[in-house]
């Protein structure tokens, strides 16, 4: 299933690209007041892009493909709303697309974000390299000093991201289907709620937690902190991919359904300094791949 996930994701980024063509030049270089509002629609989105002094709420639709967006406040994305910084080339000329919060990032109650891109596992939604499926070349530069917390969120994709603080994934995702909604930004890209962490750098905890959701994977992060992955039911069976994780602090892995397993995603054990607990103990083996490969530990100690 994270293969089709992939696919749709291109698609959905492809389409992103030929949306969003036509951001607003010398955005960024534009300074903006103490408190703003970024809105649009799935058809003709806003622009995140610029120096921003205060707190900015995403209402609508919005893209961070004008330029880099420095955001000296909190980024807060409404419920409903949904943000796309998943590019990596500035639409509006020449240099590079980058999004960095000073503050902290809140995602709402069926809001939809997705923050960062990199080569085969993400593509960003501007490389020519990933047209047609490609894998892709191009990695987004996306940097939120304070937290990351999404709390009854949609679907939240977050690959290649720096995190000073914790990364918070709380309830939401949809319920337990991986049906396409029938309305919103993902009707238009035809994909189902998902949730996912790749590739990240987190300077505090990753958390994930109660989600009812299509598949949920935490895959290569690197996390300074400890990992909570408990009471999340996904649809997908092939779902539940917590692995290649290089956690300082502990992990614990408990009434995840799928349990915690290796499905397709050609991981390896997490790597773990401090403890490991229930799905994700170092005394647990799961089939790698899933269902009938060899069995691997899901955790090791280092």
């Amino acid at each position: 299933m994270r293969k089709v996930l992939r696919l749709a994701a291109i698609t959905s980024l492809v389409l992103a690209t030929v949306m969003m063509g036509a951001g607003a030049a010398g955005a960024a270089e534009t300074h903006h007041p103490q408190s703003n509002t970024c809105s649009g629609t799935v058809a003709s989105p806003g622009t995140l892009a610029g120096v921003y002094r205060g707190n900015v709420v995403v209402t609508g639709v919005c893209a961070v493909d004008g330029g880099a967006a420095v955001i000296k406040g909190n980024l807060i994305i409404a419920p409903g709303a949904a943000l796309n910084a998943t590019f990596a080339l500035n639409v509006a000329g020449t240099g590079t697309s980058s999004l960095t919060v000073f503050g902290n990032v809140l995602v709402g109650a069926g809001a939809v974000s997705a923050i960062g891109c990199e080569p085969v596992f993400s593509p960003c939604s501007d490389d020519p390299a990933a047209a047609n499926g490609g894998n892709g070349t191009l990695t987004g530069r996306n940097h939120i000093f304070g937290n990351y917390v999404a709390l009854n969120a949609l679907t939240v994709i977050t690959h290649a991201t720096k995190i000073n603080g914790n990364l918070v994934y709380s309830g939401g995702g949809g319920g337990v289907s991986c049906a396409v909604p029938s309305s919103g930004i993902l009707a238009a890209i035809g994909s189902p709620p998902y949730f996912d962490s790749e590739d990240n750098t987190i300077g505090g905890s990753l958390t994930i937690t109660g989600l009812q959701t299509c598949w949920m994977g935490a895959l290569r992060n690197n996390v300074r902190g400890n990992v909570l992955v408990l009471k999340n039911t996904m649809a997908d069976p092939d779902a539940s991919e917590v692995l290649t994780n290089r956690v300082v602090g502990s992990i614990a892995c408990f009434s995840n359904s799928p349990a915690v397993q290796y499905g397709d995603s050609t991981g390896s054990p997490n790597q773990v300094r401090g403890f490991a607990f229930g799905e994700c103990a170092f005394s647990v083996r799961q089939p790698n791949p899933a269902p009938n490969g060899p069995l691997e530990p899901i955790s090791v100690k280092i």
